[in-house]
């Protein structure tokens, strides 16, 4: 179990590093375009917003799994370990049933409006289609992969919470 979340931390921490890399990458890009040669790319202004609420769903995935979420414990802190346990566990539970919801939430919203086209991104995903020949490379330009991060978030929250359960389960008894 001990590898499990081992796992589990390291491709939620590489996943919220990596879409926060690539987030400073794409502003430093349009930036620096923006001012050396007037023009911003057009996918610049967009891209940013998706990738940075893919990585905080990357973030929150991991910050839960290291129980360094935000919580009020003022209360908590007055109970015993064992009851304290037992009610992080309950809790636990309830958020891998919130995240599984959230998801089934995030997948309908993404199937309802994800044909919508992303208009910053239009233009660039159009252009790679047409280049490339591989025609699912048009879906990038909608708002659908982007509106998946809500779907994404609650997956992986719930895998979270799951794993922390199973680890809390597994503690001994204080």
């Amino acid at each position: 179990m001990d590898r499990i979340n081992a796992i589990a931390r390291r491709v939620f921490g590489f996943g919220a590093g990596l879409s926060m890399a690539l987030v400073f990458l794409v502003i430093f890009v349009n930036s620096t375009r923006r001012y050396l040669v007037g023009r911003s790319v057009p996918w610049g202004e967009e891209l940013p917003i998706y990738l940075t609420i893919y990585g905080v769903m990357f973030g929150l995935a991991l910050a839960y799994l290291h129980d360094a979420h935000i919580r009020f414990t003022i209360l908590v802190d007055m109970l015993p370990a064992r009851a304290k346990r037992r009610l992080f566990m309950v809790a636990d539970a309830v958020t891998v049933v919130s995240g599984l919801a959230l998801a089934y939430a995030g997948h309908l919203f993404a199937v309802r409006r994800g044909d919508v086209d992303a208009s910053g991104l239009k233009a660039t995903a159009d252009a790679l289609a047409s280049t490339t020949g591989i025609e699912a490379l048009v879906w990038l330009g909608r708002v659908g992969p982007y509106q998946y991060a809500i779907a994404f978030g609650g997956l992986i929250l719930a895998i979270a919470a799951a794993l922390k359960l199973a680890e809390r389960a597994r503690a001994p008894e204080v």
